[in-house]
């Protein structure tokens, strides 16, 4: 998983690198000129309400639906979600600055594309959580399509819209991936310790029970673990 992060992280900074000189590929180019072929004035309004779901009056919903879910089967999740998600704002922001390449439409902040990163996390931590889950295979994969196809739809209305560059996408994602991986590593892994001191605490665990022995409470020792 860590190999796949700095892979990622990698790939983002040499796109970021090259979009930092405002130098546009052959690709990013190329990729105007073929979804400039597929724009259609029916599309519109389905490419607006489609890139809505990276603005924060789709993400909030998205974010507060996806703690309803976990709450009653991972508190950790669902404490962790909407801090992840705060962090995606964060890194887009500094990226954002750092960068400085305008948008197809010239609007500044193109580099990367915020939706994108902000959706790769949403949807690759709900990716991660239903292939953990005890569903029945086919709907984890089933699952697992659908939350891709929602990133790579909203990826597409970003490039329809002008809003973003090719390159801009693929650094959405690139940073996505490697934010997302790294993160998910550290909950699991302060969770894990979490679980271990519990457990540690239950196992020490001593009660005071009264016997009828003597005048004096005697202290009996539970121990939960074999000598």
């Amino acid at each position: 998983m860590l190999v796949v992060a700095i892979a990622s992280l990698a790939g983002f900074l040499g796109l970021a690198g090259v979009a930092a000189t405002k130098h546009l590929s052959d690709l990013d180019l190329l990729a105007r000129t073929l979804v400039h072929l597929a724009r259609n004035p029916l599309l519109d309004p389905a490419m607006n309400g489609i890139s809505g779901l990276g603005e924060n009056y789709g993400l909030v919903p998205l974010i507060a639906l996806g703690v309803a879910a976990l709450w009653p089967r991972s508190r950790r999740w669902a404490l962790a979600l909407p801090l992840l998600m705060a962090g995606t704002g964060v890194l887009q922001l500094g990226a954002k600055w750092a960068v400085d390449r305008p948008r197809p439409n010239l609007a500044a902040g193109g580099f990367p594309s915020g939706h994108v990163l902000s959706l790769v996390v949403f949807f690759g931590l709900a990716i991660y959580l239903l292939h953990g889950s005890t569903r029945p295979r086919r709907q984890r994969w089933l699952g697992s399509a659908g939350a891709a196809a929602i990133v790579l739809a909203v990826a597409f209305s970003r490039l329809y819209l002008e809003a973003h560059w090719l390159s801009d996408v693929a650094g959405g994602f690139a940073l996505g991936i490697a934010y997302l991986l790294p993160a998910i590593c550290l909950v699991e892994w302060v969770a894990g310790h979490a679980d271990g001191a519990r457990e540690a605490s239950a196992q020490n665990l001593t009660l005071t029970l009264p016997t009828t022995n003597g005048p004096e409470p005697t202290l009996i020792r539970l121990a939960s673990r074999s000598e």
